[in-house]
């Protein structure tokens, strides 16, 4: 059964650089699944940038919005890094529009519990680990406007419930790891 391990904390907090420490200190074949999209000149200087700082060696696949795909058709034996589950829920959302209504978020939940459940289902079933990366957004300010805190609701759902599963989980604080006890 494939591990899942959890690396969560703020922006900037050095989860992306741990995650990939990580991943590289398993010696497995390593397959990058990434959710960014570049909707913009300065996204597009981000993918560039973070491309370079990976190893030429590891596959680089694009999933901004079904990161299950890939995970069904990498090698089971290969670390999956997929960076990262809270830009794969604002690409979802955004989907919706800037205003959404309630229903909208509602049903857009229930598909997210449904796809983090899927993909962790196919992480079972490989024998690498599964090195997944997501914004810690619930400790700050309450968002203003009713799509940011939608969006805070939605990632603090997923987020809870890969770790739930996470056989490992970290914190990032200011560049430094904090491993979190399970839960169990």
């Amino acid at each position: 059964m494939g591990e899942t391990w959890f690396v969560t904390g703020g922006a900037r907090s050095g989860k992306s650089a741990f995650a990939q420490r990580l991943a590289a200190s398993t010696g497995l074949d390593v397959v990058f699944i990434a959710t960014l999209e570049p909707l913009d000149e300065e996204m597009e200087r981000r993918i560039a940038r973070h491309q370079v700082e990976r190893p030429a060696a590891w596959q680089t696949i694009e999933a901004p919005l079904e990161p299950r795909r890939p995970l069904e058709v990498v090698s089971a034996e290969a670390c999956v890094l997929l960076d990262c589950w809270s830009l794969w829920v604002s690409n979802r959302l955004l989907r919706l529009g800037e205003a959404p209504t309630n229903e909208a978020i509602a049903a857009l939940e229930t598909e997210l519990v449904r796809d983090v459940d899927a993909i962790l289902d196919v992480q079972r079933t490989r024998g690498g680990p599964l090195v997944s990366v997501s914004n810690e957004v619930g400790g700050g300010v309450v968002p203003d406007s009713a799509l940011g805190r939608a969006y805070r609701d939605l990632l603090g759902r997923v987020n809870q419930r890969v770790a739930a599963s996470a056989t490992r989980a970290w914190l990032l604080v200011a560049g430094r790891a904090l491993e979190l006890p399970n839960s169990s």
